[in-house]
């Protein structure tokens, strides 16, 4: 058996990687069709850290949003390329106003376009920020 791996990922975050190893019995997973997989032991669960229902609406938040003002239609991944040298403190400064619309929503008051999108707001600031954050600290630049 392999001894269990203490580390730090790419991101500086902590984990414990499980070592497997094939053994008669049991850590091999057999389905009844005959396909065969490892078991999923120390693999990153994605579905269930995300909710579908949260990422369908922030997908469809952020394609109402793809319509810009004169009328035209930009790329989907167009926020990826990030807003200059100021584009930690304009998503920062965006993420407030969300944030004020959240608190005043959260208070029984009304707020510039509901809880809904201020969350959508939110979540797309947020991303947008760690976006340039992981991005820059791949480079070596943070």
């Amino acid at each position: 058996m392999c001894p269990d791996k203490e580390g730090v990922n790419m991101w500086g975050w902590g984990y414990i990687e499980k070592k497997v190893e094939p053994e008669k019995g049991g850590k091999i997973r057999t389905f009844d069709g005959g396909a065969t997989r490892d078991t999923e032991v120390g693999k990153i669960d994605y579905e269930g850290f995300l909710s579908p229902l949260v990422l369908k609406a922030y997908g469809e938040y952020m394609n109402f949003h793809r319509k810009q003002s004169d009328g035209s239609l930009r790329d989907s991944d167009n926020w990826q390329k990030h807003y200059g040298e100021n584009h930690f403190a304009v998503c920062m400064k965006s993420n407030w106003r969300h944030f004020m619309d959240i608190w005043l929503e959260h208070r029984g008051f009304k707020s510039r376009d509901g809880i809904r999108n201020a969350l959508m707001g939110i979540l797309f600031n947020t991303m947008a920020y760690l976006d340039k954050l992981l991005k820059d600290e791949l480079k070596g630049e943070k």
